[in-house]
């Protein structure tokens, strides 16, 4: 379809509100436009291609990669995230591209072994500006990323790259960059990309959990929003086998959050009078949100799982011997740069070492800093 078929579709489809690929703030490097693909289906490909999502693979969601292969990682969670996201935008009428961009690219900047990764980097860092991973994966798309001759990064939409910054969660803190306005709400489809990350990883950590067997169904039983779907599941195949049934526990209570999120959506759109994109300026409240009767069924269960797998004692373990590796990686390779590839070591003297380690390891698998840490500190490891 070429674009000005595209850009009718659109101005046609897309509700008022949406943010339409004409009115992006365009990239930072001037770039021809392509004749078949908006800036957002261009922005979206590149992520895809990017060194860093594929990097995603391997790393950790909650269960680090060599517990098994049957566990989310970054890159399936993302996938995830995407195709609620896409869900969620297409009911609304909101850009579905520069939604599933925006999900694709919201952990960019996280590190190896989760969020554990990032707390020892955030201390380690804090004398040299600290670490995020909102900033990181701002960083990797603007910078980071090697690919095309004429800039540095991947050049994304001024759009996607505040989805990126000011993505927040129970998990994730957005950050204040000046560039994109920390007291103005960002897009509809940037607050829907953060709903849909929390709805995935809620209900897909707990399969993992389940299947982990580091909670147990008969833990769920007393939630009121596990007990709803189960009851419904069981009137309907009262013989089902466990695994399927736990299946399709998981999928009704990503459909009951889904569903609700776009009725409670589209009331708040009209409570506040959202008649165009630009009257996101004026409202400094998130549009895109639960009723308060889904919010009360899940806050439980999103307490349970901060208090039973979270922080159970074998994730613990994980975290605390993931920081290990991290800190001991960062010491040596700041103690003894000239260890670092030579691709990373030409950016010290201009960067400053921690910044360049800090960098060289947030890019790591799991995998791969495993390896580091053999060939480092393991004598009869080949280097």
């Amino acid at each position: 379809m070429p674009l000005g078929n595209i850009k009718m579709f659109e101005n046609s489809f897309l509700a008022p509100y949406a943010m339409k690929s004409c009115n992006s703030r365009g990239r930072v490097h001037i770039e021809d436009e392509h004749a078949y693909r908006t800036c957002y289906q261009r922005d979206r490909d590149r992520i895809i291609h990017s060194a860093a999502f594929r990097r995603l693979e391997y790393k950790t969601q909650v269960f680090v990669n060599h517990e098994g292969d049957y566990y989310r990682t970054r890159l399936t969670h993302s996938l995830e995230v995407s195709q609620i996201a896409r869900t969620i935008a297409y009911a609304l009428k909101l850009n579905m591209d520069l939604t599933e961009a925006i999900a694709l690219a919201h952990d960019l900047g996280h590190t190896p072994f989760g969020h554990a990764g990032e707390e020892v980097l955030s201390e380690l860092m804090a004398s040299c500006g600290g670490f995020n991973h909102n900033l990181q994966g701002l960083r990797v798309v603007d910078y980071l990323e090697e690919r095309y001759p004429d800039f540095p990064g991947l050049n994304l939409s001024w759009e996607v790259r505040e989805g990126i910054v000011k993505h927040s969660s129970a998990f994730d803190i957005a950050v204040s960059i000046k560039e994109f306005h920390p007291r103005q709400m960002p897009t509809l489809e940037t607050q829907l990309v953060d709903v849909a990350d929390e709805i995935a990883y809620d209900n897909h950590d707990l399969d993992d959990g389940l299947t982990s067997g580091l909670i147990k169904e008969e833990d769920l039983k007393g939630f009121e929003i596990w007990d709803k779907i189960n009851r419904k599941i069981n009137q309907k195949y009262a013989k089902i086998d466990p695994n399927r049934r736990k299946y399709l526990i998981i999928r009704g209570l990503i459909d009951l959050q889904v569903t609700d999120l776009i009725n409670q959506t589209k009331t708040n759109i009209a409570r506040f009078k959202v008649e165009k994109y630009t009257d996101l300026k004026k409202i400094n409240n998130k549009i895109i949100d639960f009723s308060k009767e889904v919010k009360d069924l899940r806050k439980p269960l999103r307490q349970f799982l901060m208090s039973r797998l979270y922080h159970h004692y074998r994730v613990i373990r994980m975290s605390t011997k993931a920081k290990r590796f991290i800190s001991e990686l960062f010491c040596e390779y700041v103690r003894r740069p000239e260890q670092l590839p030579t691709e990373v070591r030409v950016r010290v003297a201009k960067e400053g070492v921690r910044r360049v380690v800090c960098d060289y390891i947030a890019g790591m698998t799991d995998r791969y800093a495993l390896n580091e840490y053999k060939k480092l500190f393991n004598p009869y490891e080949k280097v």
